[in-house]
């Protein structure tokens, strides 16, 4: 049996304590290795692009520009690493902003030690992670903004696409999603673009508690 891949981590976060809890807490996982800590937005994205970490832990409220505003750019350096943010709002504009800027996932910060580990691995595995409220604050959101117009735009995906969309649902990545059927990832990557496209949807996040909460339609 294969050792687990270890996930190497950048912490931006202007909270002392917060930075040496979550060192204490990979210090308990093989699996899990800080290997940068950042205190601002700025430092943290020249420390990003210089590592090149698996994973982005991002506070929401810091000095200087914002997480938002570093979540957008670290989106822009076009790398391979996943952000999540790791804050105490769960406000449902916050939440909202920061998934359609292509975050990969929302934590609150009084999640259990525990199951913040498991939500790392998750992570790790290509998957979408929010804390469980996060999702039925984002649901409820969408539903606000017409969720009558996205059901009825189900019957322009393709049947292959429903089948990508139901992968989707259940947090997979396009690799793990191409893998299952078969397929190449860059036709998996295709078809998201467009079953998106179709359902007005701009993420893959969206898209996700979008078949959640549609599932009889599919």
């Amino acid at each position: 049996m294969s050792e687990p891949k270890i996930q190497r981590v950048v912490v931006i976060d202007d909270h002392p304590l917060l930075r040496k809890g979550l060192q204490q807490l990979a210090d308990l996982s093989p699996d899990i290795t800080i290997v940068g800590e950042a205190d601002d937005g700025t430092e943290g994205l020249a420390l990003v692009e210089k590592l090149n970490p698996d994973l982005v832990l991002l506070d929401l409220n810091m000095p200087g520009i914002n997480g938002l505003e570093t979540l957008v750019a670290l989106k822009q350096l076009d790398l391979e690493t996943r952000v999540v943010i790791l804050t105490v709002s769960d406000a449902e504009e916050d939440v909202v902003t920061a998934l359609r800027s292509g975050a990969d996932g929302y934590l609150l910060k009084d999640m259990d030690p525990a199951e913040l580990l498991v939500k790392f691995r998750e992570v790790a595995e290509g998957r979408i992670i929010m804390s469980p409220n996060i999702a039925e604050c984002l649901a409820r959101a969408m539903q606000a903004e017409g969720q009558n117009k996205l059901q009825q735009s189900v019957s322009k995906l393709t049947e292959r696409e429903r089948e990508i969309l139901l992968h989707v649902r259940n947090g997979e990545s396009n690799k793990i999603i191409a893998r299952k059927l078969n397929i190449a990832e860059a036709t998996v990557k295709v078809h998201v673009k467009n079953l998106l496209k179709k359902l007005g949807l701009k993420t893959r996040v969206e898209a996700a508690v979008w078949a959640v909460n549609h599932e009889n339609a599919l």
